[in-house]
């Protein structure tokens, strides 16, 4: 950061160097000032669509969804034929007000339109589908995803096997979802072994656990991912680990635990939204929860008062 102090004071006019500069204040967690800082960098470089992906993404995390819907709209005057920003402006109105609909549609659209554009988008697909719980969906976004790992969301990576779990899971296929499971821990544990200081894989290797019921090793892999990556290290993914601590929890029945870190997840920047625990299956655990239902209440979308139709004179 000192040496891009220096530069910034050289040349403190460069876009490159603001851009640089707005991603490591995000990480040290100044994200106000972040923003500010890839605002002025795509001031000066209006066209740069990683400044304009990195502000967008930058108000979606802090809950400001009129103005991610604002700089998303901005990169489709650029690349208007980009499907993957086609669908993460669709899923704003997902993470905001739990409407799946324009999604879905842009689902579809792809499909119809760019199909080998799919595989780009699959986690937006993916995660459509568990929301409206839609089993055949689900089951071909996983064929979209082929062997590659999949991101389940802000950078942890599962395998495609423990994807087929959580769908056995959501249909309540007990054996189905514990064959799965039991062969996604083997292939897991070789991602833990291969990274054992990484903190996301050790959420999945969590996840895994706590479907098997295996309460306390699932604890203990769900907090050790937060002691490697705790948010002072990192604030972009270390509230993430802090989000599969409580989804850990709620699988295990730890329902205290689950809502006390997640009312630290759903703080701004926050690493869940009102759609995500209204709507994906991973939550259910918490339905009916008064700690969990609190916290979703808390999330959803204000409504804005309408406009008094008294005439002024």
């Amino acid at each position: 950061m000192a040496e891009l102090e220096v530069a910034h004071r050289t040349l403190p006019n460069d876009p490159q160097i603001l851009f640089l500069t707005g991603l490591i204040q995000r990480r040290q967690g100044h994200w106000e000032e972040s923003t500010r800082t890839l605002e002025r960098a795509a001031n000066l470089d209006p066209r740069n669509f990683g400044v304009l992906q990195n502000i967008e993404g930058n108000y979606g995390s802090l809950g400001r969804y009129a103005e991610q819907q604002r700089w998303l709209g901005r990169i489709l005057a650029l690349k208007p034929d980009d499907p993957e920003t086609k669908a993460i402006l669709a899923e704003v109105d997902f993470q905001w007000r739990a409407d799946t609909q324009p999604l879905h549609q842009t689902i579809d659209s792809v499909r119809a339109a760019n199909p080998a554009a799919l595989p780009n988008i699959v986690i937006c697909w993916l995660y459509c589908a568990l929301a409206e719980r839609d089993v055949a969906a689900a089951k071909d976004a996983l064929i979209a995803a082929g062997e590659d790992p999949i991101n389940v969301g802000e950078d942890v990576f599962s395998n495609r096997t423990f994807v087929v779990g959580v769908i056995a899971r959501m249909t309540k296929d007990d054996s189905k979802a514990r064959s799965a499971f039991t062969d996604a821990r083997v292939e897991q544990e070789k991602v833990v072994k291969a990274q054992p200081n990484f903190g996301p894989p050790w959420c999945v290797m969590g996840l895994i656990d706590a479907a098997l019921g295996h309460k306390e090793d699932a604890l203990r892999e769900g907090r050790r991912a937060v002691e490697l990556l705790p948010v002072e290290k990192d604030a972009v993914r270390g509230p993430a680990m802090i989000k599969y601590l409580a989804m850990i929890a709620a699988w295990v029945g730890d329902n205290d635990l689950a809502c006390e870190q997640l009312a630290v997840a759903a703080r701004p920047p926050r690493v869940v939204t009102y759609g995500q625990l209204k709507l994906l299956p991973f939550w259910d655990p918490l339905r009916g929860e008064p700690c969990f239902e609190k916290l979703v209440a808390s999330l959803a979308p204000k409504k804005t008062k309408p406009e008094s139709n008294t005439n002024r004179h």
